[in-house]
């Protein structure tokens, strides 16, 4: 367990920084900043760049979901789990549109901890409150140690 609360300690470190070395390159690419951390929470902000846009130049549904899985990703890390879980399923629903420019919000929020499996809510939200996106995904334990990953 104090390998666990390890990792936790390790991200609330991080709080108020650019997420730009992480493991996860493509998270890295979209540089988000940590707000909060908690074992069962997190907010990372991300701004909108032309780069994350489709051709409307508004946030690309990819993105956006990109956004959603890396944040519930470093959020399930500091959950605690020996072993390494990835995502089985990402539903998101998509409720209004992100223009450049644009300061975002993705919280996410364990609702379930179990012994295989963990279950995530997220949402997307503008600096106005206005919400952007919604989503669940399920994380499952893998038989990959994190220590046997360098972590």
């Amino acid at each position: 367990m104090e390998k666990l609360n390890q990792n936790l300690e390790q991200f609330k470190k991080l709080i108020g920084q650019k997420l730009d070395t992480m493991p996860s390159k493509a998270g890295n690419w979209l540089e988000g900043t940590l707000l909060e951390i908690e074992k069962d929470f997190i907010k990372v902000s991300y701004i909108v760049t032309a780069e994350m846009c489709n051709p409307a130049r508004t946030l690309h549904g990819g993105v956006a979901s990109l956004m959603i899985d890396d944040v519930i990703g470093m959020g399930n890390f500091a959950a605690g789990s020996e072993f390494l879980m990835t995502s089985i399923n990402l539903n998101v629903d998509f409720l209004s549109g992100a223009k450049i420019g644009e300061k975002l919000e993705v919280a996410a929020k364990l609702v379930r901890a179990g012994s295989n499996l963990n279950h995530w809510d997220a949402v997307i939200t503008k600096s106005s409150g206005k919400l952007v996106a919604k989503a669940s995904s399920n994380m499952i334990k893998t038989h990959v140690k994190l220590s046997e990953l360098g972590f």
